[in-house]
């Protein structure tokens, strides 16, 4: 079977296909994530997902291309990536004890071709104190995670709660791609 074109740098979403045995090439978008003056979380992360899509079917028009965005949102506000350790540690100071929201985009594209889906999941962290978060960011890991956290990392034992799909969380919400790949003609295999 052809591999698809996985249109993301994320070593989570790589994974992620590579655990379900799903063959797959990566071209990493060049794609400005700017949010734009005020654009809604959901219209973001939508917005994003199909611009790394058409980005990269552009290099690969003869491929099946899956793209993908995620950020955190608490109090309407987008928490993206990290700026400096300062800022993950402030980040993550605003989410400790509360619950917010992971939305995950997921883009699949081929031949002038786009469907879309959004995967909304809910997060409770526990409360920590300021030390634990700057041992947490001192690890370097949450320097590149939307939110300054990995849920399927040293970031685990922030979390108290998942309500939604643990994998949106992590990046890509499998039901939503394999679902999304299946109207493409790629429906799942367990066999190759």
């Amino acid at each position: 079977m052809k591999p698809i074109v996985l249109a993301s740098g994320s070593p989570r979403r790589k994974q992620l296909l590579e655990m379900l045995r799903i063959p797959f090439r990566v071209i990493a978008p060049d794609v400005d994530e700017h949010v734009l003056p005020g654009e809604k979380p959901d219209a973001y992360v939508t917005r994003l997902s199909r611009a790394k899509a058409q980005a990269v079917v552009s290099l690969a028009p003869q491929d099946i291309v899956l793209a993908a965005d995620t950020t955190v949102v608490i109090e309407h506000s987008i928490l993206g990536k990290p700026e400096s350790p300062k800022d993950a540690v402030h980040m993550l100071e605003r989410l400790q004890g509360r619950t917010h929201e992971v939305l995950t985009s997921v883009a699949v594209a081929e031949n002038g071709r786009l469907e879309q889906a959004l995967d909304v999941s809910r997060v409770t962290f526990r409360p920590n104190d300021r030390r634990t978060l700057e041992e947490y960011v001192a690890t370097g890991e949450p320097l590149d995670k939307a939110g300054a956290y990995a849920i399927q990392g040293l970031g685990a034992p922030l979390i108290e709660r998942v309500e939604g799909d643990f994998f949106g969380v992590m990046g890509l919400p499998l039901r939503l791609a394999l679902d999304l790949l299946a109207k493409f003609g790629r429906p799942y295999r367990f066999t190759r």
